[in-house]
């Protein structure tokens, strides 16, 4: 097999047919090719799965994943990666506003010498307050916590070569992180310009809540950065602490009549230390509870079933 394209559907009955009918469009340019699709639902709401049997049917190149509940994008992702059997792999949303459709670009590129080949978007549609603030966390995450070069964009629209994926599929954890994955296993990442596409129809299931957990998976799952850097903070806090005590001192000493004790600033200064304690302990309760997970095997992923020519199986 020379290409799979590995795309997670969510609740994308009305959208998946155009994205199935680009990539088709684009594979008749180079029909000596061979090329697989893996649509991967990811427990959807609607008649998603109906509709990935109904073009499993009419397309053999087709193969349809079934999870048993919502495990996530990257989860979904993850799964439909351990099914591939392409030399390239070229992972797409299920909405339509990624142009899957540019696929010999991406190939290109990969020629060149490229191991991972993202895209980077010149212009996206407009998003909300939300998704542009989780957006700025997960780039500022990846720069400072996972050392992201700041002149490489990573995306969830890819093409990899067979041995990146492979690596990647050895991550056996409940908590997925592709830019991560990619991140851990080659720096040898290019970039495509892209302009987004307008969605066919429907909105992203991605709102501020998702987008934080996600970049809360990302530096909790690939780096302790975190925790030494609220080490610092706390050092630094207490030496804070000492200098004002030390101060105080010398001018009850100094001045004994005119210094009073200040009720408000002691409040102040327990609600500070108070909230940093709370938010020291919840970070380390955070990779506590996700090594919890990993010890009792929590799953990354759940197959339910698969289709393969329009037929419901339970093994490929």
């Amino acid at each position: 097999m020379d290409i799979s394209f590995v795309i997670p559907c969510y609740c994308a009955e009305k959208n998946i047919d155009n994205v199935i009918n680009k990539i088709y469009k684009a594979m008749m340019i180079k029909p000596e090719v061979s090329f697989e699709i893996i649509l991967v639902n990811d427990h959807s709401r609607d008649n998603t799965w109906e509709k990935i049997k109904e073009i499993s049917g009419k397309h053999e190149e087709v193969i349809g994943v079934n999870l048993s509940k919502n495990f996530g994008q990257h989860n979904a992702l993850m799964a439909g990666f351990k099914v591939s059997q392409g030399n390239l792999i070229m992972t797409s949303d299920d909405d339509g506003q990624t142009p899957v459709d540019r696929v010999w670009d991406f190939e290109k590129k990969i020629e060149e010498g490229c191991d991972v080949v993202c895209a980077k978007y010149i212009e996206r549609k407009r998003k909300g307050l939300g998704r542009k603030l989780g957006s700025y966390l997960n780039e500022y995450m990846l720069c400072h916590i996972l050392e992201k070069p700041e002149d490489v964009a990573l995306a969830s629209f890819f093409m990899a070569k067979r041995f990146v994926i492979n690596e990647i599929c050895r991550y056996e954890q409940a908590f997925p992180y592709m830019a991560g994955l990619l991140l851990r296993t080659t720096r040898n990442i290019g970039n495509i310009e892209l302009v987004q596409e307008s969605r066919e129809s429907g909105s992203s299931g991605y709102n501020l809540k998702k987008l934080l957990r996600l970049w809360i998976n990302g530096f909790t799952s690939f780096s302790v950065k975190p925790l030494r850097a609220f080490v610092k903070l706390g050092f630094c806090i207490a030496f804070l602490g000492l200098a004002i005590g030390i101060v105080t001192i010398v001018r009850k000493i100094v001045y004994s009549s005119t210094v009073l004790v200040g009720y408000t600033s002691i409040i102040a200064i327990m609600c500070i230390l108070g909230g940093m304690n709370l938010a020291v302990v919840g970070i380390v309760g955070e990779y506590i509870g996700r090594m919890y997970m990993c010890i009792n095997s929590q799953p990354q992923y759940v197959i339910k079933n698969y289709v393969k020519g329009g037929s419901e199986v339970n093994e490929l």
